[in-house]
This record gives C-alpha cells, sequence and structure tokens, in this order.
C-alpha cells in the first residue's frame, strides 16, 4: 500500500485548460454529479455539468465564486473517488476553499452536504465581492528559503495596513508566494511599492475578494446563518485545517468544527504551508496527491515541503532531483500523473 496524504486545490484551479474536466474523466459518476447538478438547478443556477460543458471558457464568468467554487469542488470530490486500490489516505488538507472539499473527502460531511457548503460560501463571496488578492513571492525561481525578504515584505504589509483609508493583510501563506488581501487602496500601495518580477507579479486575481481577512465578517456571519451545525460531523480521515491544527476521527467536535469552519476559516489568515508542513511531519507520507482540476498547486506544495525541510530539501533542484528518482507529489490534473494513482470506481456511499 502507498500511504497518501490527499490536498484539495482552492479557487483559480478551474481554467481554460480544465473546461471539460468531469466529462473526460468523470463521465461514469453521473449519480453523484447529478445530485449536484439538482442542487444547482433548485437554486435557480447552471448545473456544474452545463458549466463543465460549455463550448468555450470565459474568465470574466468561470473565475465568479458561484461557477468556480462548485466546478472546483465537484472535480476535487470526484477525483478522490478514483484513487487507485493500494492508496491508503492517511490525512485530508486544503488550500482555502479546499478546505470545504477536504470536509467531504475526509468525510466530516456528505457530498451533498459539503456542495452545499461550498454553493453557499461561493454565492456569498461573489454577492458581497469584498475587496480583493493579490500574489507576490518571497523566494527566487530557485526556490530556496528567504526569511529575511518575507519578513520584510510583511512588515511593508503592516506599514501599509496603518495608513488611513488603506486595507492590507496576508491572506494565505502559499508555499514561496504570499497572497494578499485587502481594498483597493491597500493592493494599490503594495503594487505601487513592489517592483514587477518574474515577469508577473504582483498578480492581481479576477473576481477574488479579500478572503481570510477580517473584510468578510458579512460573508461568515451570513455563512453561519445559513449553513447548520447537523451537517457537520467527525472525520473518517484525519483533517488538517490552515493553522495546522488536525482534526482527528472520534475525537472532533462538530460545534467546533463548524466554527472553525465558518469562523477563523473565513476571515483569518490560512497557513496552507504549515498545514503541509504538518502533514508531511505527522503523517510521513509516501504521497501527497494533489487532487484536481488544474496543476498549479503542485509548485505550492513543493515549496512547502522544501520550507520545511522535507527530507532534506533546499531548493528547486533538490525536488527535482528526488522526484526523479521517485515522484511523490502527484498531481490528478496532470493526465500523465493521474494514471498510476487512479481508477475508475462507482461512486463511494455517503460516509457521512
Amino acid at each position: 500500500m502507498r500511504r497518501a496524504v490527499l490536498i484539495c486545490p482552492g479557487r483559480g484551479s478551474y481554467g481554460k485548460d480544465e473546461l471539460g474536466y468531469l466529462a473526460r474523466h468523470h463521465a461514469g459518476k453521473s449519480s453523484v454529479t447529478d445530485e449536484f447538478d439538482a442542487l444547482r438547478v433548485a437554486a435557480g443556477q447552471p448545473p456544474v455539468t452545463a458549466l463543465d460543458g460549455a463550448e468555450r471558457f470565459s474568465p470574466g464568468t468561470y473565475s465568479r465564486g458561484d461557477v468556480a467554487s462548485p466546478l472546483i469542488y465537484a472535480a476535487t470530490y470526484c477525483d478522490a473517488l478514483s484513487l487507485a486500490g493500494d492508496i491508503e489516505v492517511v490525512a485530508v488538507t486544503g488550500n482555502s476553499m479546499g478546505w470545504y472539499s477536504a470536509l467531504a473527502v475526509g468525510g466530516a460531511v456528505s457530498a451533498r452536504d459539503g456542495f452545499r457548503v461550498v454553493n453557499t460560501m461561493g454565492g456569498l463571496m461573489q454577492q458581497h465581492l469584498i475587496g480583493g488578492q493579490l500574489i507576490y513571492p518571497f523566494v527566487g525561481e530557485d526556490w530556496r528559503d528567504d526569511p529575511q525578504r518575507k519578513a520584510g515584505l510583511l512588515a511593508a504589509v503592516e506599514d501599509i495596513d496603518s495608513r488611513a483609508d488603506h486595507v492590507l493583510g496576508l491572506s494565505i501563506d502559499l508555499g514561496g508566494m504570499l497572497v494578499l488581501a485587502g481594498n483597493e487602496a491597500g493592493l494599490k500601495g503594495f503594487e505601487a511599492a513592489h517592483p514587477r518580477i518574474q515577469g508577473r507579479f504582483p498578480m492581481r486575481l479576477i473576481n477574488h475578494a479579500g478572503f481570510h481577512t477580517a473584510l468578510q465578517q458579512p460573508v461568515a456571519h451570513q455563512g453561519r446563518q445559513l449553513l447548520p451545525p447537523d451537517m457537520f460531523g467527525g472525520p473518517q480521515y484525519p483533517l488538517i485545517d490552515g493553522r495546522g491544527h488536525i482534526w482527528w476521527p472520534y475525537s472532533t467536535n462538530r460545534d467546533q468544527l463548524r466554527d472553525y469552519t465558518l469562523g477563523h476559516q473565513v476571515t483569518e489568515p490560512y497557513d496552507f504551508t504549515r498545514a503541509i508542513s504538518t502533514a508531511a511531519r505527522e503523517f510521513a507520507p509516501d504521497l501527497f496527491i494533489v487532487l484536481g482540476p488544474g496543476t498549479a498547486m503542485g509548485g505550492a506544495v513543493a515549496q512547502s515541503l522544501i520550507l520545511s525541510g522535507w527530507r532534506g530539501m533546499t531548493c528547486r533542484d533538490d525536488f527535482r532531483d528526488q522526484s526523479h528518482q521517485a515522484p511523490f507529489v502527484i498531481n490528478f490534473g496532470d493526465p500523465s500523473q493521474r494514471i498510476g494513482a487512479s481508477r475508475p470506481i462507482p461512486p463511494a456511499r455517503d460516509r457521512r
């Protein structure tokens, strides 16, 4: 058996190349996607399979929270049903929106209720669209840790946030990247003070709100009103959240899990790097499987492992050398990588 940590991707993982992902990889899982479609239709929204099966990809449409979130969730959940028979899941985690997917993949909520959580929170984020996000790296293209540079960038963020009418803060600690969130003045203040590097940073994220900051208090409040406690339960697999905290089977308080999911997780910074470090150190898996859609999360996972000193790695070349010998970060969004780790299987029964 190969021991694996499953990683659920967040917003931004369903792009132009992912259009048709469900149709290509999960056409046989109609009972799962039919249920998701029915929930969307009942809410007066386009079904996920119709969105996935569209002829053209429009960034303005597919970057919306009420479109991207349910599509990503459906692809992630179906990927989790397709694991090869020799893979033993030892823990589940996710990035940002991926935490909602992790709840379902890890068995803390049913597939149906997980979809309700994702669709509700994605819709609320889009409805309010408070603030925005940008990405800026603190490591170079060699992926070597640079704690002084990181500290300098965070100090600059704090300085901008202290200015009148400026809001800016850390949203996600994402491997070698800092995802920052704030209002327009705060984001522009950072962009003006930091040069363009690597040809694309600082990079604004389209249709992204100021996730994981106090700006999202109204969204968190409405989420708690709409999503009842009885949706949540104890997980089947250990869940690692955005603080690096582990929610263990048989010892998880469902109310505390809901409070974190619809409270801290929405309004406080999300430390994906720590989640991956915890996964590596506490569970020592053979594989880190990044469920689909997309492949961008693979780099953040690799950087997080390097930053945690996993297997003595200190840079990108170390990761490449070890991966060449025996790949240990598998991207399900890459058809060539998913072959050895997936197989078509019937939908699993509700594991609630």
